[in-house]
């Protein structure tokens, strides 16, 4: 045993102790600690420090606080909370703090890394102008999405986001894909991974998991635990696919959190600190120098108003938004995505001018198709007088079919373009 060992050992060691349990947070006396080091409170429940002052620390449990009390012992548990990276993630599922619990054992020796990371440098960035195929036809061709792009998917409950997620996660050309689960209903996991995702899939994805019964702390360590993961694969230069369902979830997490620390309630109750939480969170995707992270994000807005703030705010970082409409999947079209309102910001950098042209005729048909709704549902549209919305309701079917696609269904991108092709060529001089 070495001297410093020896000196390490013989320390004395300081203990705090909590002063207070109110609500989800905990009041701890007696240490000095910094903003996101750990504790450990009693017979082994680790905490994190949210907030210092006032000569006490307040901590929120990763653990349930079964047991706590005023009084109980207060340990120092070392600095930030570590995260494992590497290829030896491929296939398992994890916690929201990183732990294996796919029964599978424990993980041997992988390289550890802080949770917390600076998102690349602005002009580290490399520019996106690769696309990147999601084998879904109405994303790949409608909304194209480049290599590093951050997209979200926008629908209120029961609209069919986690059923798209499973489809990308099948059908994407991305070498490796990190999915956060956060805040899911606990039945629903394992029917994604053996239904949803399957063994195919598993084989090259992470998984990480916090149910919504767990402490609001591990949920949000949940999302940036599979953000770290996912940007450990884009240092080693690969291309990767972060997947997280939902970034409402995370948000909601958040504003536990900061109630709890004491921060004032401001738009719908969510403290100023979601909103930064939000920002540092999604700029973590996107290019480096090499590899690359696309980040796909789904946000449930709430009462399916796509103006809430969770969901303004997304949009305003994300570079484009899908929206699924519910009207759509109550008439069995899925995915239920409405193409006349979902944009993609880096569209015009990954596609060719012939793709734009394909997919800004489809939509100009279907807009002219849905401004004379009125007048076609009541029989007052008279035929020829616009050729664009003619072809719509000559080609209702066609374009029905081209848009929807079943869910163990995947369709590459030059299949998609081909299939958008001969479409549009049916439709004749729309001009």
């Amino acid at each position: 045993m070495s001297w410093q060992a020896v000196l390490d050992a013989a320390r004395p060691e300081r203990v705090g102790t909590v002063s207070q349990v109110l609500g989800l947070g905990v009041e701890v006396r007696g240490l000095e600690a910094a903003v996101g080091d750990l504790l450990t409170l009693g017979d082994g429940i680790e905490a994190e420090v949210v907030a210092t002052g006032g000569g006490a620390l307040r901590c929120m449990p990763l653990a349930a606080m079964s047991g706590l009390t005023t009084g109980t012992a207060a340990r120092m548990a070392g600095g930030a909370l570590g995260v494992p990276t590497g290829r030896a993630l491929l296939g398992r599922v994890l916690d929201g703090l990183g732990r294996p619990i796919d029964g599978r054992g424990p993980l041997v020796d992988p390289p550890r890394v802080s949770v917390d990371n600076l998102p690349p440098a602005v002009m580290d960035r490399a520019r996106i102008d690769v696309p990147l195929s999601l084998g879904v036809r109405a994303v790949d061709t409608m909304a194209s999405v480049g290599r590093g792009q951050r997209l979200g998917l926008f629908a209120g409950s029961g609209v069919g986001k986690s059923s798209l997620m499973s489809m990308i996660a099948r059908g994407t050309e991305a070498e490796v894909a990190v999915i956060a689960l956060v805040g899911e209903r606990g039945r629903e996991v394992r029917e994604f991974l053996e239904d949803d995702l399957g063994p195919e899939g598993l084989a090259r994805s992470v998984v990480v998991v916090s149910t919504s019964d767990q402490p609001a702390m591990t949920r949000l360590r949940a999302a940036f635990t599979a953000t770290r993961i996912a940007e450990a694969f884009r240092e080693d230069g690969a291309h990767a696919v972060l997947m997280m369902d939902s970034l409402t979830r995370v948000a909601m997490a958040q504003r536990e959190i900061g109630l709890s620390a004491g921060e004032p309630p401001a738009t719908r109750g969510y403290p100023p600190s979601t909103f930064s939480v939000l920002a540092r969170l999604l700029e973590r995707a996107g290019t480096g120098r090499e590899g690359s992270v696309t980040g796909l994000y789904t946000v449930l807005v709430d009462g399916d108003d796509h103006n809430e703030p969770i969901a303004d705010a997304a949009r305003s970082i994300l570079d484009g938004h899908i929206v699924l409409d519910r009207a759509l999947a109550l008439t069995g079209h899925h995915p239920a995505i409405d193409v006349l309102g979902s944009v993609s910001r880096v569209a015009g950098k990954v596609t060719t001018p012939e793709q734009r042209r394909l997919a800004t005729t489809l939509r100009t048909v279907m807009a002219a198709r849905r401004g004379a709704g009125d007048l076609i549902d009541i029989g007052a549209y008279q035929p020829g007088a616009n050729p664009r919305v003619d072809a719509a309701i000559a080609h209702e079917r066609e374009i029905a079919a081209f848009l929807t696609q079943p869910l163990e269904e995947s369709c590459p991108a030059p299949e998609a373009w081909h299939r958008l092709s001969q479409l549009v060529s049916t439709f004749g001089d729309v001009t």
